[in-house]
């Protein structure tokens, strides 16, 4: 949340948003020796199941926070502020910050963030020291296509239960790693475009995979302006177009990084959010859609739990 007077905050929440507590003090700062002011925190994250007062906030400025007492205090993450690429690091269309933040779900020591732009940063020392983990992406825009980090990566995912498998919407390119993001491969073949923002992948099954893909950077709406989400259920071996439900007339709107979600639910539910306002969802895993909202706001953030 943000005040014109008092700048970013962050409220918590024990009982599903019924109550907020809201802080006296700025649980979100950079230190002053930083130099650095809170732009906004783009991404909160929960630690690990047997971590449940830990929470990571991600920042613009590019910077990660850790709070152990449930969201109401953070603390600095020295590792990836110090780390020697940081000043190397530039502003993406929508800002310079880590918008994406994925604890492992039982390692507490290890940590993937990611940023536009700078790419997807590992720690494994529980945020002493990142080590950049881009190998394979490509940045088409930088003279060496695959450089070791600038990379402008969208979105990551993570599959909970086999946490080596990760999935990524890149700047134009969409990508797996089998190898908890040491290296990267292309899936894009068999999609309208490989460009987009989000990337989400099934609760249950890590080679079940769902993007939203767009024409390109100059062009963000879909291919045809044909509403579609695409399902993978090979690990990006080949695409599927999911529209059963879905508005059949033009649609010249975009789905953001944050606007597509899965549930934990048995089958899985998914839901995106568009800039035009419209919420839909599917209780089928993709097979079929209905509108369950429109005439929103920009929708920028989507979150789905079965409770």
């Amino acid at each position: 949340m943000t005040s014109e007077h008092w700048g970013p905050s962050v409220a918590v929440s024990d009982d599903l948003g019924k109550t907020w507590e809201e802080p006296d003090h700025a649980p979100v700062a950079f230190p002053a020796d930083t130099g650095a002011s809170l732009g906004r925190v783009w991404q909160l994250a929960p630690g690990p199941a047997e971590q449940p007062d830990v929470v990571y906030a991600g920042a613009e400025p590019s910077a990660l926070f850790k709070s152990t007492d449930g969201g109401r205090t953070y603390d600095f993450v020295r590792g990836l502020w110090d780390h020697p690429h940081r000043e190397d690091w530039q502003p993406g269309f929508g800002g310079q910050a880590v918008h994406t933040v994925i604890p492992h779900p039982t390692d507490p020591d290890q940590v993937t963030v990611a940023m536009s732009t700078g790419g997807v940063y590992r720690t494994t020392d529980g945020g002493a020291s990142f080590t950049a983990a881009n190998q394979g992406i490509k940045a088409y825009f930088l003279p060496d296509p695959y450089p070791e980090y600038g990379q402008c990566v969208h979105k990551v995912a993570q599959h909970p239960a086999r946490p080596d498998r990760f999935y990524a919407q890149n700047h134009h390119g969409v990508y797996r790693s089998d190898d908890g993001g040491a290296t990267w491969e292309s899936i894009a073949e068999g999609l309208p475009s490989d460009f987009g923002f989000p990337i989400a992948v099934h609760p249950h099954d890590p080679d079940t995979v769902y993007t939203f893909p767009l024409v390109a950077d100059g062009h963000r709406f879909p291919p045809d302006g044909r509403c579609r989400v695409y399902r993978s259920r090979d690990a990006g071996e080949t695409w599927e177009a999911l529209d059963k439900g879905l508005p059949t007339g033009p649609y010249w709107t975009t789905v953001l990084r944050d606007a597509l979600c899965v549930d934990d639910a048995d089958p899985a539910g998914v839901y995106f959010g568009s800039r035009s306002g419209d919420v839909y969802g599917s209780r089928d895993g993709g097979d079929t859609w209905v509108r369950i909202a429109e005439n929103l706001p920009d929708v920028l953030s989507i979150r789905a739990a079965v409770v």
